[in-house]
């Protein structure tokens, strides 16, 4: 099934993003390999595809896991978490309907 993982970036954190960045997407880079990645992303702090400075407010994984336990533990080993980048992550059934 597959499971969407929203974090909550802490204020001023885009500096910690920087550093953890390699770490996170090797990670998605490992689910993509394994064809279990549907979509992963920053949402921009401002109405920009590169917000400089500004930043980034968290990011949105939904990949497939075994169950909400393997994604939230998945989730839970996030670099980004290691680093304190996000503040808060959730993580919830998803359900792909389109496109199809």
């Amino acid at each position: 099934m597959f499971y969407a993982i929203v974090g909550e970036d802490r204020p001023q954190s885009l500096d910690d993003r920087l550093a953890a960045r390699p770490a996170h997407v090797e990670r998605l880079q490992a689910l993509q390999d394994e064809g279990r990645l549907l979509l992963a992303g920053p949402f921009p702090a401002i109405d920009s595809p590169d917000p400089g400075p500004a930043g980034f407010s968290g990011s949105l994984i939904v990949a497939e896991f075994a169950s909400l336990e393997a994604a939230t533990s998945w989730a839970d080993a996030d670099p980004y978490v290691a680093a304190g980048v996000y503040q808060s992550v959730t993580v919830k059934p998803f359900k792909k309907v389109l496109p199809a």
